[in-house]
C-alpha cells in the first residue's frame, strides 16, 4: 500500500472523528444556552423568542446537527456516536457554571453511568444491513414488524401529546423525554432514507422516486419541529443537565430499536451482544434512576430553603 493511500485512509476516520467531538460540544450547549435564554425572558417578562441567548443556543443545534452529519459521513456510525456522551458531560459542566445547576454526587454518578450504557449500546448493536436502493427501501418500510412498531409509536405519541403532557408534562421530566425520544424513531430512519432517495429524485428516474422523497421529508420536517417545541418545553421546567442526559439516554434506544426493526439488525444479533446490550440498559436504567432521586432530593431542599 502507498503512503498516499494509508495517509488518505487515515485521514478520513480522523477528521469525522473531530467533526464528531466538535459536534458533541456544540450540542452540548445547545440546552444550557437556551435554558440560560429561557431564564432571561422570564425574568423580564417577555417571550424567550426574543431572546438572543436562547437564539444563539438554537443556531448551536442547528450547527451541531450539520456536524453530526457530516462526520456519519467521513467516519464510521460506531466510532462517531457514542462521542456524543461528549456533550452530555460537557453540558453538565456548562449548566454548573452558567446557570449555576449543581449535580449532587447521585446525580453525576447518573449522568455518568447513562453516558457509559449509552456508549455501550451503541458498541454492541447489531449492525445495520446494507441498503443501497430506492426499492429497498420502500420493501423495508412496507415490513409488516416496522408498520407495525411505526402505528404503535404514532398511537403513544398522541396519547402523550394529547393527554398525558397537558396535565403532567411540567411535572415529570419522563413525558417530555418520552415524547422527543419517541420522536427520534423516525428522525434517523428519515434521514437516512432522504440520503438514498435523493440521488434518484434528481435523476432520470425522479418521477418515480418523488412520492418517497416528499414523505420522508414531511416526516422528518414534523418529528423534528415538534422535537424542538417540547425540548423547550421541558427546559422551562427542569434542570437542562438531567434532562439532557436522560433525553439522550432514551434517544439513543428509540434510534437503536428504530434502525433494527427497519433494516432488520435484529436478524445478527448474537447471545453475546443480547447479554452486554441487558448490561448496558440495566446501567442506564441505573443511572436515570440515580439522576430521577438527585432532581427529586433538589427540588425537596429548595422547598425547605424557601
Amino acid at each position: 500500500m502507498s503512503p498516499d493511500s494509508e495517509q488518505s485512509g487515515v485521514s478520513f476516520p480522523v477528521s469525522g472523528i473531530l467533526i464528531a467531538v466538535v459536534s458533541s460540544f456544540i450540542n452540548g450547549s445547545t440546552f444550557v444556552l437556551q435554558k440560560k435564554g429561557i431564564l432571561r425572558s422570564r425574568d423580564k417578562g417577555g417571550s424567550y423568542l426574543t431572546d438572543v441567548v436562547w437564539w444563539g443556543g438554537t443556531l448551536a443545534m442547528i450547527v451541531g446537527q450539520i456536524g453530526n452529519f457530516l462526520a456519519y459521513n467521513v467516519a464510521p456510525a460506531v466510532i462517531v456516536t457514542p462521542l456524543g456522551a461528549l456533550g452530555v458531560l460537557f453540558g453538565a459542566v456548562l449548566a454548573s457554571w452558567i446557570l449555576k445547576e449543581h449535580l449532587n454526587i447521585l446525580g453525576k454518578l447518573g449522568c455518568v453511568l447513562c453516558c457509559c450504557g449509552s456508549v455501550v449500546l451503541i458498541i454492541h448493536a447489531p449492525k445495520a444491513e446494507t441498503v443501497t436502493s430506492r426499492e429497498q427501501l420502500e420493501e423495508r418500510l412496507a415490513d409488516p414488524v416496522f408498520v407495525s412498531y411505526a402505528l404503535l409509536v404514532v398511537l403513544l405519541l398522541l396519547v402523550l401529546i394529547l393527554f398525558v403532557a397537558p396535565a403532567h408534562g411540567s411535572s415529570n421530566i419522563m413525558v417530555y423525554v418520552s415524547i422527543c425520544s419517541l420522536l427520534g424513531s423516525f428522525t434517523v430512519p428519515c434521514s437516512k432514507g432522504l440520503g438514498l432517495v435523493a440521488g434518484e429524485v434528481f435523476g432520470a428516474d425522479g418521477g418515480r422516486a418523488l412520492p418517497l422523497f416528499l414523505f420522508l421529508l414531511c416526516t422528518l420536517a414534523v418529528s423534528i419541529l415538534l422535537q424542538f417545541l417540547y425540548i423547550n418545553r421541558a427546559l422551562q421546567s427542569f434542570s437542562s443537565n438531567v434532562f439532557e442526559a436522560v433525553y439522550y439516554v432514551a434517544f439513543t434506544c428509540s434510534v437503536i430499536v428504530a434502525s433494527a426493526l427497519l433494516f432488520k439488525e435484529w436478524t445478527a444479533l448474537t447471545a453475546t451482544h443480547s447479554l452486554a446490550l441487558l448490561c448496558a440498559l440495566t446501567t442506564v436504567c441505573v443511572g436515570v434512576a440515580l439522576l430521577r432521586i438527585s432532581q427529586e432530593a433538589e427540588v425537596t431542599w429548595k422547598k425547605k430553603t424557601d
